[in-house]
């Protein structure tokens, strides 16, 4: 798959190295952005309020299926008009569109191969992005674990301040798991 990361930071340089360990073909795009129209597939890994100005820096997105990796917090909000993220993202592109991996800690991608089971990767989006998640998700070492629709990606968006306090209470970064009870 041929695959465009928007963001070069620990999120987007991360899945670009996982993804390119699995042999897909990435073009990682900065701040200076560029041209997305070869892609099957784009990420948008870029901080959450930067999301307005990182997709006007780049062409070829109609209709394209983007993940947006993006997450708000500390006071962060969606463009006006818009409840989440991603529904600005799909709104700019018309395409397929999912909030996809938002909710992992990226300093532990390098360790995803080595953990004992897959970890959980949470996802809401367009049905017709679900194939593109659950492939890139498992060439990234993680299960897709659904959380709805589009409209359930603010949700998961809010997440991000949670998973934080998570952390620093004194668990430190983490994966996680979602399992049916037949899987315990």
């Amino acid at each position: 798959m041929n695959i465009t990361v928007i963001g070069r930071g620990n999120i987007g340089g991360g899945l670009a190295d996982l993804w390119e360990r699995a042999g897909h073909q990435v073009t990682r795009l900065g701040r200076g952005g560029g041209d997305a129209s070869a892609s099957d597939a784009v990420l948008l890994a870029v901080p959450g309020a930067a999301v307005e100005a990182a997709l006007a820096s780049v062409t070829g997105l109609e209709g394209k299926t983007v993940l947006d990796a993006t997450n708000l917090y500390g006071g962060a909000r969606p463009p006006d008009g818009f409840s989440s993220n991603a529904e600005y993202v799909k709104s700019v592109t018309g395409g397929p569109t999912a909030k996809a991996f938002s909710t992992n800690f990226a300093s532990l991608f390098g360790r995803i191969a080595d953990a004992r089971v897959r970890p959980s990767g949470l996802w809401a989006g367009d049905d017709q992005a679900q194939d593109v998640v659950s492939r890139l998700s498992d060439d990234a070492g993680f299960e897709a674990v659904r959380l709805g629709d589009l409209s359930m990606a603010a949700t998961q968006e809010g997440l991000a301040g949670t998973l934080f306090a998570i952390a620093q209470s004194g668990l430190g970064e983490f994966v996680y798991r979602m399992a049916p009870p037949e899987e315990l």
